[in-house]
Formats: C-alpha cells, sequence, structure tokens
C-alpha cells in the first residue's frame, strides 16, 4: 500500500465536520500518485459523491478534454477537491468544512509533492493561497507556496453555467501549456503581491 492509499485509509470514514452526516463517501482524489501537476477543485458534486471520484459529471468531462487539449490525460496529473465531501444540494463549501478538510488537502500535496497545483476557482485558490482572492485577478498568474507553484485557474463548472467564460478557461488552459513549456519560474510569494 503506498503513502497516499493509507492517508485515504486513515481519513475514508472522517466524521471532522457536518458534512459526512449527508455524504455517500469522503472523495479523496485519483491519479498519478507521483503527478508533477496537481488540479484542486471545491467540493465534489453528486455524480463524484456517487461513483467515490473526483470530476466526473459536465465538469469533469470538461476538465478531461482541456487536459486533452494541452496534450494531457487524467491519468498524468493528480486531481482533488478542497472538501472531500459533497456539500447539500451542491452548495458552496462553508469556512468550517473547509477547514476541517484543509489539513487532508496539504497532506495529500506534500506526500504526491507536485511542482505546480492547479487551482480550480475561488475557493481553491483561497484555500491554498491563503488569502481572500477573487479568481479573476490572480488567474493566469503563479505564486509560489511552500515548495510548489500555485497556478490559479477558472472552475470547469464556471464556463459550464456561464457560457460567455469559457474562452477565459480556454485561455487559463493555453497559459498552463505555455507555463509548463518555459519551465519553472521563480514565482512572487502571495503575500507580497498586491491585491491581496
Amino acid at each position: 500500500m503506498t503513502p497516499l492509499q493509507q492517508f485515504y485509509e486513515e481519513i475514508k470514514d472522517c466524521r471532522k465536520c457536518g458534512l459526512s452526516k449527508s455524504r455517500t463517501h469522503v472523495v479523496f482524489g485519483e491519479g498519478n500518485p507521483r503527478a508533477e501537476i496537481m488540479f484542486v477543485g471545491e467540493a465534489p458534486g453528486e455524480k463524484e459523491d456517487i461513483q467515490n471520484r473526483p470530476f466526473v459529471g459536465m465538469a469533469g468531462k470538461l476538465l478531461t478534454d482541456l487536459l486533452a487539449g494541452i496534450g494531457l490525460k487524467r491519468e498524468d496529473v493528480y486531481i482533488a477537491n478542497v472538501v472531500k465531501c459533497r456539500p447539500p444540494d451542491n452548495r458552496n463549501p462553508q469556512p468550517d468544512e473547509i477547514e476541517a478538510c484543509k489539513p487532508y488537502l496539504w497532506k495529500q500535496i506534500e506526500l504526491i509533492k507536485p511542482r505546480v497545483v492547479c487551482t480550480l476557482g475561488n475557493f481553491a485558490a483561497q484555500a491554498l493561497l491563503d488569502k481572500k482572492v477573487a479568481i479573476t485577478k490572480v488567474r493566469g498568474r503563479h505564486f509560489q507556496v511552500r515548495n510548489f507553484l500555485v497556478f490559479p485557474m477558472l472552475h470547469p463548472a464556471a464556463a459550464l453555467h456561464q457560457g460567455n467564460l469559457r474562452p477565459a478557461l480556454l485561455e487559463d488552459f493555453k497559459n498552463l501549456k505555455q507555463f509548463l513549456g518555459k519551465g519553472i519560474e521563480p514565482a512572487p510569494q502571495p503575500e507580497q503581491m498586491g491585491f491581496f
């Protein structure tokens, strides 16, 4: 059993917040346990909760297509969420739920050791940058956090709900491909940026 699998076994019956009462599964994450690139969304939806896999609904299909568009497969990357249990009716995760789950995400990152963590949407960006940020202000940039870079992007679900965001989401993935192609450049620390 790998350290990542062992960690899942430790937390799969988590009861640290109220989401444990309504969930079907703790949706841990999936993909390459040694991935250089990790994608982090906000929380599982209904299909994810049932199938015990992240990003398997419509947003997941779009994410898979976007990855293919830049030459990556789901098996190449690791995909997880900040919150591991589905919020009822797919509502936004509450601050206490995020705080309860955040140590799990940090442990996943520690075990996987990605070079780049792509945050999908506001909640993931805020969780990893540890600042109240608007995704529209930080997307397309990168920030040094601990020993990896955070690359904030729009959430695929946002483009599904608001079709006018689809070109911006495509641009995010195009920027990611260019960013990865250039190699890793020095990045500012989040607290050094003036927009926080």
